[in-house]
């Protein structure tokens, strides 16, 4: 059986900006303490950026991930999260979705968001039909750098770096 490609994935700039500036609270499902990894270089970059950000990672449960402490799930989590992203494979956002949904109302969950290459289109539409924003195979840090100008700060679009080959001159 053939199957087609899933359809790109499009998001208007104005809604992703809305999201990251009406989001306050954002749980990092799967944020590592070891500093090489992604969700660790992202949660810092987040926090330096005025976020709230709460990491959930069961195997440092009792611990500090960047001095936040760590929680299993999201009902752990005391107060209200705005956001959820995840840094898990595209297999488990359907447990994610199913593990959020009882909770939207009661932690004013609003957005879910998935990393870059973490897409399920079908756990997407659940979450949709429950009300939340869905941000699928994307970065807030890279977005949040994209969106409100700091693209140049990390080295992009500053003219140093170019896929262009430099004639090297004896």
């Amino acid at each position: 059986m053939v199957t087609s490609p899933p359809l790109p994935l499009v998001y208007s700039d104005l809604d992703i900006r809305k999201i990251l500036r009406q989001t306050k609270t954002i749980a990092m499902i799967g944020a590592s303490a070891n500093w090489v990894r992604p969700s660790n270089f992202v949660m810092k970059y987040l926090l330096g950026k005025g976020y709230n950000v709460i990491p959930i990672n069961p195997g440092q449960v009792g611990k500090e991930i960047l001095g936040q402490p760590v929680y299993a799930q999201i009902s752990d989590i005391p107060g209200t999260v705005d956001m959820i992203d995840v840094f898990r494979g595209s297999s488990a956002i359907p447990a994610i979705v199913d593990e959020i949904i009882p909770h939207i109302d009661a932690k004013n969950i609003k957005t879910l968001w998935t990393q870059i290459a973490v897409r399920h289109d079908a756990a997407a539409q659940v979450a949709r039909n429950s009300g939340l924003n869905v941000i699928m195979d994307r970065c807030p840090k890279i977005e949040y750098g994209r969106l409100f100008g700091e693209l140049g700060w990390a080295g992009v679009n500053s003219g140093i770096i170019t896929s262009k080959r430099r004639k090297l001159t004896p």
